[in-house]
């Protein structure tokens, strides 16, 4: 996972080192007491779906196909706010059957930002340091949410400390904390918002996604190309990259969209 993360992962050394600690620090713990818990915050296109997946390949038999393996949308599973009580209930029971199940399972909870705070409370008894909750012993459980909440904050403070002449691989979890916790846990308008995963300290590790620079675009340019089975040129690589927006408008430093629409755009070279 860590040479996979190292080698097609582009940009993000934050990440890498982030992801390993929680995922080394849990598995090689024979009784952990609560949970592996992690947030994944960023703007879109910049690897947050798909080190999730990578993460769960790596963990996972069939990776995302796994019996073991669950995905969850708010917008897909539970769109209709005035149902929330009976979304609660089937979310709890969810959980608890696929942990009763398998006491070893991952939840992958996508676009958390957009999740009723209610139903995230659902989620708690599930995350905290106990032996067992609704007769499941549910400790070894791997939960990770993603969400594009912060990804401005992050963005601005990337941009701010670029302008304070820091280089982008300088920036540390500690330049990053305070905006991600200003604009994803005390924003009312998050999901996030007075939640108790918050009030009671249940995510292990948040790990901020920085903005991606033309050179990252260019290597998921090659990356794609390579994965195709297509011929890699040079101006095929350079098109593709200027192809894309860029902000801020004056020094287009990073890409509006991440590496998301790399694929989509080479078709229409080939």
């Amino acid at each position: 996972l860590e040479c996979d993360l190292a080698l097609n992962l582009v940009g993000q050394p934050l990440v890498r080192q982030q992801v390993m600690k929680g995922v080394r620090e849990f598995l090689e713990n024979r009784n952990p007491v609560k949970p592996l818990v992690m947030s994944f915050h960023g703007s879109t296109g910049t690897g947050k779906t798909f080190v999730s997946s990578m993460l769960v390949h790596y963990l996972f038999q069939g990776g995302l196909q796994s019996p073991y393996v669950h995905q969850f949308s708010p917008i897909v599973h539970f769109p209709h706010a005035e149902r929330i009580e009976q979304y609660k209930e089937s979310l709890k029971r969810w959980i608890q059957g696929n942990l009763t199940n398998c006491g070893r399972s991952a939840f992958l909870f996508e676009e958390m930002d957009k999740m009723h705070p209610g139903l995230i409370d659902v989620i708690i008894p599930f995350l905290g340091p106990s032996w067992v909750v609704y007769g499941t012993n549910y400790r070894k459980a791997i939960f990770i949410f993603i969400s594009n909440a912060g990804g401005e904050q992050i963005n601005e403070v990337t941009l701010d400390l670029w302008r304070a002449r820091k280089d982008r691989e300088e920036i540390s979890l500690q330049d990053l904390e305070p905006a991600i916790s200003k604009a994803v846990f005390e924003n009312p308008q998050s999901g996030f918002w007075k939640s108790g995963i918050i009030n009671n300290h249940l995510i292990d590790f948040v790990v901020p996604f920085l903005p991606l620079k033309r050179h990252h675009v260019k290597q998921c340019v090659i990356s794609e190309l390579v994965q195709q089975g297509l011929e890699v040129r040079p101006s095929v690589v350079q098109e593709v990259a200027d192809s894309i927006p860029y902000f801020p408008e004056e020094e287009k430093l990073f890409s509006s969209t991440g590496c998301k629409t790399v694929a989509s755009r080479i078709s229409f070279f080939f």
